[in-house]
């Protein structure tokens, strides 16, 4: 872990903040009580997680003096107990630039044990790309239904009859499982058979809960947040009170609401007209349309189905700076590492996913999923023809993001003076006057002032005191971060 720390600091550099599975706190004033989320969070990560001590991330990562690293760990390894289950940790020793930190690798808990809660007040967190955060009651269900092998997708849906499913898309749907599929389900003569066959309907033409989704006339009847609520960030020249873009509900069946996505997309992309080799002059979206359309369909497909999920949308948020899909359920039988590596075709869903391998879309006729595990690759090569960076997937067990940057980010590291360094690590271990800095630094005090309002432009110093009290000077990330 600790021969990888270079290059986890460099790519903090880069991103310019912490990572799904990457905390980092200065510590210069002690343990941070913030760690009590971070710990129970990165516990319920698929893989776990990382927390470094002694590094700023308001400073672009720069190392922090730590009074006493062996306080540290031992503070860790005992909050570590603090938890159902108990927080497992392995916890080393690292140098930043010369300079002590402290690594700790904070271990998956078991699926079977989780969520990881603190015992003190029985909540557990979710690690999100942007914070920690208290799990819901129906979030929590989310851990402890996914205990059980998931067959949600098979159940019959009650009230729906076969007058519930789409005429036209069952017949597309049985002529391309008799062209296709000859010596399997295509060689029942008797259309009900086949369906039921298929696990469309069980027996008496009930419809199941994926042949609703895959080939309903309208499963929100029955599903009502089974739904894609997309919508695009106002922009600069939008009135004051504008909220939102281009803000829809997408319903319907599956391939009926991954057209209409797509359709969704050409309208609200940012289009650039480029001059191709051969001469043609297109218009190209800012996110390639082929990448979303795989984004998607795999949003519709591997959501989770089960009764904790039912409150939730598959929701898209086209912000300025990049485009955030995500869905309830995370990966199932396959980690984010091997995501477009392995031909592994693992699903949540299998009897969705069988389905609609056989489902056409209503805009290109196209199949709607091809089930061959090139739906990540595919994303993968559409970004890189656009010069895009990669896409940035993200699973915290109950819910998996997509993120697509519109161009790759840089550090934000401030550029300090030697005096501005100086001071801002003079403070690293706690708040202090000018005069304390004066007398730790031999500066004067006027060039002290002239620096703090430095640091406090950067947003790296916050003032405290007035009114009667001493005025002393902090590090912003010190409220007992």
């Amino acid at each position: 872990m600790v021969e990888d720390l270079d290059s986890l600091v460099r790519a903090l550099r880069a991103a310019g903040g912490d990572t799904t599975s990457i905390e980092v706190k200065s510590a210069g004033g002690g343990l941070p009580t913030s760690l009590t989320a971070s710990l129970s969070a990165l516990a319920n990560l698929p893989g776990g997680g990382t927390i470094i001590l002694g590094l700023d991330e308001r400073a672009g990562f720069r190392p922090v003096p730590l009074a006493d690293p062996q306080v540290l760990k031992q503070g860790l390894a005992a909050k570590a107990r603090a938890y159902t289950p108990p927080v497992r940790l392995s916890i080393d020793d690292g140098l930043v630039d010369g300079h002590p930190v402290v690594v700790a690798h904070v271990h998956e808990c078991d699926p079977s044990a989780k969520p990881c809660r603190v015992t003190a007040t029985n909540t557990g967190y979710l690690r999100g790309y942007d914070g920690d955060f208290p799990l819901s009651d129906v979030e929590t269900q989310g851990f402890l239904a996914a205990r059980r092998p998931p067959l949600f997708d098979r159940q019959p849906v009650d009230g729906a009859t076969v007058d519930d499913l789409d005429h036209e898309l069952i017949g597309s749907f049985l002529a391309t499982v008799r062209e296709r599929d000859r010596t399997g389900l295509g060689r029942f003569d008797d259309d009900m058979e086949l369906l039921r066959r298929a696990g469309v309907t069980v027996a008496g033409g009930q419809p199941t809960v994926a042949g609703l989704l895959a080939l309903g006339v309208h499963p929100q009847q029955f599903f009502p947040r089974y739904v894609i609520q997309a919508a695009a960030e106002p922009l600069p020249g939008d009135p004051p009170a504008a909220r939102a873009r281009n803000q829809v509900t997408i319903t319907g069946p599956i391939p009926r609401m991954l057209d209409a996505a797509l359709d969704w997309a050409r309208r609200t992309f940012d289009t650039t007209i480029v001059a191709n080799p051969d001469g043609n002059v297109t218009d190209q979206p800012a996110y390639p349309l082929l990448a979303f359309r795989e984004i998607i369909a795999n949003a519709l497909i591997h959501r989770d189905l089960d009764n904790w999920s039912q409150a939730f949308a598959i929701e898209v948020r086209l912000r300025r700076d990049r485009l955030v899909v995500t869905n309830p359920g995370g990966l199932y039988g396959i980690t984010i590492d091997r995501l477009g590596h392995d031909a592994v075709t693992s699903a949540r869903n299998g009897l969705l996913v069988a389905i609609c391998q056989h489902v056409r879309s209503t805009g290109s006729g196209g199949r709607v999923i091809e089930a061959l595990a090139s739906g990540i690759p595919t994303i993968a090569q559409e970004l890189a023809a656009q010069a895009l960076p990669p896409a940035q997937y993200i699973d915290t067990s109950i819910r998996f993001t997509v993120l697509l940057h519109a161009s790759a980010q840089g550090a934000q590291e401030p550029r300090l003076n030697n005096t501005e360094r100086r001071i801002y690590d003079a403070l690293a271990p706690g708040p202090k006057t000018v005069a304390e800095l004066a007398g730790a630094l031999a500066l004067s005090a006027p060039n002290i002032r002239k620096a703090l309002r430095g640091l406090r432009d950067h947003g790296l110093v916050a003032q405290d005191g007035g009114k009667g009290r001493p005025t002393v000077y902090r590090h912003t990330s010190d409220t007992t971060r």
